[in-house]
């Protein structure tokens, strides 16, 4: 069930105790010709619906988009919409207080934006040192091992992926109406030799914001990829108890 659709009366007649809390993050940032700005908030809502799906609809409560997020390195990219760290941490957490005093126990936050990362695990810490909530984070967790079987081309840099074959096949499953495949490029930016020891930003490095070969994506590869990430998720948020 989705929190946004419920009325008043409806929701105090939820078991809140007994659900999980789904709350999709992702960004608004350039991906390219073939891909959308809104690429990562529609990967994270059809994600969290997936998760809701497999949960049951009486188990998990999904929570309204969070659509902006930390894109520093494509902020000076047209489009793009950077949120600091620091303010999406707490603009997390605080929403995680509000699920909080609705007795609910047990929060997911579903992340398709890398970028995303270190405000979230932020805001998860102070969520419980201040046991008011406990919140797991997921961003395609464990998803390397089906990347590796079923994806062709080679990561440009080991720590990121963007609008490559990787995130064009997620799309490509979950929205493929918003793909433009006849525009996908490949691109292997030249990495400087200290970029992984100095902030630098995408933009310096590339006019088109992709980051590998997002030709050789298909549907079947993001499926594959992404029904074993849901099921891995499902089976971490079952196993813990409230």
């Amino acid at each position: 069930m989705k929190l946004e659709d419920l009325y008043q009366k409806e929701i105090t007649k939820v078991n809140c105790q007994n659900i999980v809390a789904l709350l999709p993050i992702g960004a608004i940032e350039v991906h390219g010709e073939h891909l959308p700005l809104g690429t990562d908030n529609f990967l994270a809502v059809k994600l969290a619906e997936k998760i809701e799906y497999s949960l049951g609809n009486e188990k998990a409560l999904v929570l309204p988009l969070i659509p902006y997020g930390q894109v520093w390195s494509l902020k000076e990219a047209p489009g793009s919409i950077h949120i600091a760290e620091d303010i999406l941490s707490e603009y997390i957490a605080m929403i995680s207080e509000s699920i909080a005093r609705m007795k609910i126990k047990k929060l997911a936050i579903i992340n398709s934006h890398v970028g995303n990362i270190g405000a979230i695990r932020k805001a998860a810490r102070k969520l419980y040192e201040q046991n008011i909530i406990q919140a797991f984070y997921f961003t395609y967790p464990g998803t390397f091992h089906e990347i590796e079987k079923v994806c062709e081309s080679p990561l440009p840099h080991p720590g990121y992926f963007h609008a490559c074959e990787i995130e064009t096949s997620y799309m490509l499953y979950l929205c493929e109406e918003k793909v433009k495949m006849e525009k996908a490029i490949c691109q292997y930016p030249n990495f400087p030799p200290d970029f992984d020891y100095t902030p630098i930003p995408w933009t310096k490095i590339m006019d088109t914001a992709v980051l590998g070969d997002a030709a050789k994506a298909t549907k079947e590869k993001g499926k594959f990829i992404l029904d074993a990430c849901v099921e891995r998720i499902v089976s971490i948020l079952r196993s813990e108890k409230t």
